[in-house]
């Protein structure tokens, strides 16, 4: 439903990787992925420094040297950054050896005569074609935990990908993976040969909660699935789901507007998470979590299920399958006691919009839509969809996170960007005051917001979600010019793809303008595959333009009504990573209402003619009438 939500924890940190503590990226993989595939590696996190900027409106001169001695400050610590670890790399720390044994016996046949000197040449030659060619033949790169430092995983495979190119392997040990950051490459993955790929690790992490849902399944029940819920996502569908965002997003501006005139300064991510929660509840089926204004134990639980699923893509040791602790754990103990819960609630929600199914008159059609319940289990149920109900609540739950996680993350860090740019909110809150003035957003409006739309495509180029999308191969296949085999865990590094200086100008800048204001919408297809916000080939996201929709409506209600600047004191914002990008400690910002310029009145003088035979009253006309009575 969100971006890219096909790959949902396909991303997930605490990873090992090389040490590059660059500030403003992000970096992640998840730990499990590389623990079922017998690595463990530490949590990990990125920090980036985010100093307060005001709005556009009142902003002091001042502020703007201060924010342009702290870039060039962050500038020349960045050009360091880069400097130290492209020494390292050109060193050859991270480049993969000849194995040690083969080249021990080859220098001590050396040394026995030019006999022994011509052995251990051929026995090197014969080591490396024994230790399969097609993997040398690969540009390869090793990790190191003791390198590792704390970082993130995609901060540092951007460097290597500078080093190694488009794909390269990155070795741990026995265990090896795939990196690849060339749109080519990616293309062939995700669409042109995509029937040799799976998800892979993703299911297995996921299965607890998604099971057989969309996002996780594979082969035919994936097809299946698909067929099925697409259609749900009809125009009609999205057009009254622009009202429920609206409707939404307004109830976060009320309680945004009691914190200004209380003077609090607000956590805007967690308000964000709310937002979507209690959007995609109503969207998908028909329930109203009602997060912003309470909390209960529906709300509850599917925070335990969601933090339970973060922290098993990115747990190094996978204690929940061990049997004997799945009953004794209080964490466990209290996830599966959560799963419950929702599981009984999505059964009722399914019986009772089975009832109002069975009892209503209306004919189903391509754009069936039952005005009381326009959610996509009343379309599936009305379709005659012929599904159990577990595979019916796998799809209600994947829905249910997918279009909530990642949409949350793509407004925390818009406005996080937002907050840096004064220039690009002004120019935001023109568009969105001209279009909306003090209205709800329509369907219609959706291809007036360019602007606003062109944030959203531009947040999702620097924060991708997910950075890294995961597949493995079923098959052999040739990525490039590299044959690979059967069973090999590859990395999509969107990241790299999105930041990439060959395929982007000025590519690391937050610029909205880079795509033509009037031109086609940015896609994978259109890019050529160099811009992936929601993957591409046949498992891109199904949701796309809801999510879309979802974040362009919510940033210009938003800042149509507010100005947001980083709190003072606020601490840095600094990543970590889950279902998706999150921040450490939040993003604490200051929310004022925005007092537009007053209407200067025309000094215009206006001469009236008075006719001396009639009385004055029938001499003045609709307004100038009102103007003298006034006077």
């Amino acid at each position: 439903m969100a971006a890219a939500a096909a790959n949902l924890f396909s991303y997930t940190s605490s990873s090992s990787a090389l040490q590059c503590p660059r500030s403003g990226r992000t970096s992640l993989l998840s730990t499990s992925s590389f623990w079922k595939s017998g690595i463990i590696a530490p949590a990990a996190g990125c920090s980036i420094r985010c100093f307060s900027t005001s709005s556009s409106n009142g902003r002091p001169k001042g502020r703007e040297t201060e924010d342009l001695a702290v870039k060039e400050v962050e500038q020349i610590l960045e050009e360091k950054r880069r400097s130290d670890l492209a020494a390292r790399i050109a060193s050859g720390e991270f480049t993969v050896q000849k194995s040690g044994f083969v080249s021990m016996l080859g220098t001590g046949l050396s040394k026995i005569g030019p006999a022994g000197k011509l052995l251990g040449e051929l026995l090197v030659k014969l080591a490396d074609i024994v230790e399969d060619g097609e993997r040398m033949a690969i540009p390869q790169a090793k990790g190191s935990f003791k390198a590792v430092g704390g970082q993130a995983f995609f901060i540092p495979l951007y460097e290597l990908y500078l080093t190694y190119g488009g794909i390269f392997r990155l070795t741990f040990g026995p265990k090896s993976f795939l990196i690849v950051s060339d749109p080519g490459i990616a293309k062939h993955i995700l669409k042109d040969n995509c029937k040799a790929y799976s998800k892979g690790i993703l299911a297995e992490i996921l299965d607890f909660v998604m099971g057989k849902g969309l996002i996780p399944a594979d082969g035919e029940i994936w097809r299946v699935r698909r067929r099925a819920i697409v259609p749900a996502l009809h125009k009609k569908y999205v057009a009254a789901m622009i009202n429920l965002f609206g409707r939404a997003s307004f109830r976060l501006c009320e309680k945004l507007d009691r914190a200004s005139s209380d003077g609090e300064d607000v956590e805007m991510e967690s308000l964000f998470s709310r937002l979507t929660l209690d959007i995609i509840g109503k969207a998908v089926f028909n329930y109203d979590f009602d997060s912003l204004s309470l909390d209960n134990g529906i709300v509850e639980a599917v925070y335990i299920v969601l933090r339970e699923a973060e922290q098993r893509s990115t747990s190094p040791i996978p204690t929940w399958e061990i049997p004997i602790w799945k009953d004794l754990s209080p964490r466990q103990q209290k996830v599966t006691k959560a799963l419950k819960l929702i599981n009984d609630t999505l059964d009722d929600l399914i019986a009772i919009c089975k009832r109002m199914v069975d009892e209503e008159k209306l004919q189903f059609h391509e754009e069936y839509m039952n005005e009381k319940d326009p959610s996509i289990l009343h379309f599936l149920l009305a379709s005659g969809d012929d599904v159990s109900s577990k595979q019916l609540r796998d799809d209600l739950m994947t829905m249910l996170i997918a279009g909530h996680e990642t949409s949350a993350a793509v407004l925390t860090w818009t406005f996080y960007l937002l907050s840096k740019e004064p220039k690009v909110v002004a120019k935001l809150q023109e568009e969105v005051d001209s279009v909306l003035g003090d209205r709800f957003p329509t369907i219609e409006d959706m291809t007036k917001l360019k602007y606003t739309t062109r944030v959203i495509n531009e947040s999702l180029r620097l924060y991708p979600q997910p950075p890294v999308l995961i597949r493995r191969s079923i098959e052999a296949d040739q990525l490039g010019k590299y044959p690979i085999k059967r069973g090999e865990d590859i990395f999509i590094s969107v990241w790299n793809i999105h930041r990439s200086p060959v395929h982007w100008v000025d590519a690391e800048s937050f610029n909205p303008e880079r795509w033509p204001i009037d031109g086609p919408n940015p896609n994978e297809v259109n890019q050529n595959f160099s811009y992936l916000p929601f993957g591409g080939g046949p498992r891109k996201c199904v949701g796309d333009m809801f999510a879309t929709f979802e974040t362009v409506v919510a940033t210009a209600m938003l800042v149509r009504r507010f100005n947001f600047e980083m709190a003072p004191g606020a601490p840095s914002v600094e990543m970590t990573t889950g279902a998706t990008i999150h921040t450490t400690e939040g993003l604490k910002m200051t929310v004022t209402r925005r007092f537009r310029p007053p209407v200067i009145p025309s000094l215009e003088k206006k001469v009236i003619k008075i006719n001396g035979d009639q009385p004055l009253d029938s001499c003045l006309e609709g307004d100038h009438k009102d103007e003298m009575i006034s006077a």
